[in-house]
């Protein structure tokens, strides 16, 4: 059954790990739904890939969606900053529905005090913080905890695919 998946991201996000998971969803029939903070605004990653957004945080709610996907990059970091968002991804943990978020994608469930006690995973640069957080942090290439898949970088896109994949069937 085809789900839909919120994407929190703005500019500067790392254009391969929205573009290939977002492919991957897709041929499998899954919606994705590009959150900002303002509907109609184009955004660009880190690389130039240039996505419309579909939606405003302030026109959205987490039960309108069965997923949530974080791409990597500075997009997290700056997104982290608004308490829309970081309430927004605390929901989907709290209820325990599927949350994929890779390299630098954690940020955003740092900020959100969520990550206490899970088993998760995430750029060298944030793995300090995510110790910081109380989480058991591990240097994998992709890491499930009930419903939550984090991975570290590009390199570990298929890995990420193939959990996020599971969560989604």
């Amino acid at each position: 059954m085809a789900k839909k998946i919120a994407v929190l991201m703005t500019d500067l996000f790392e254009d391969s790990e929205f573009n290939r998971p977002k492919e991957a969803f897709e041929k499998e029939g899954h919606e994705l739904i590009v959150i900002e903070k303002e509907k109609g605004k184009v955004i660009e990653g880190k690389h130039g890939k240039k996505v419309t957004v579909d939606a405003a945080i302030d026109d959205v709610q987490p039960d309108q969606f069965d997923a949530l996907f974080i791409p990597g990059g500075f997009s997290p970091d700056q997104l982290r900053a608004d308490d829309r968002f970081v309430q927004f991804a605390k929901t989907f943990i709290d209820r325990d529905q599927p949350v994929f978020a890779i390299c630098h994608g954690p940020q955003l469930l740092i900020t959100a005090k969520a990550l206490e006690g899970r088993h998760v995973t995430g750029y060298k640069s944030i793995m300090v913080d995510l110790e910081y957080a109380k989480a058991n942090v591990h240097d994998e290439e992709v890491v499930v905890c009930h419903h939550l898949v984090t991975s570290r970088t590009p390199d570990d896109l298929p890995a990420f695919q193939r959990e996020a994949l599971k969560q989604l069937a």
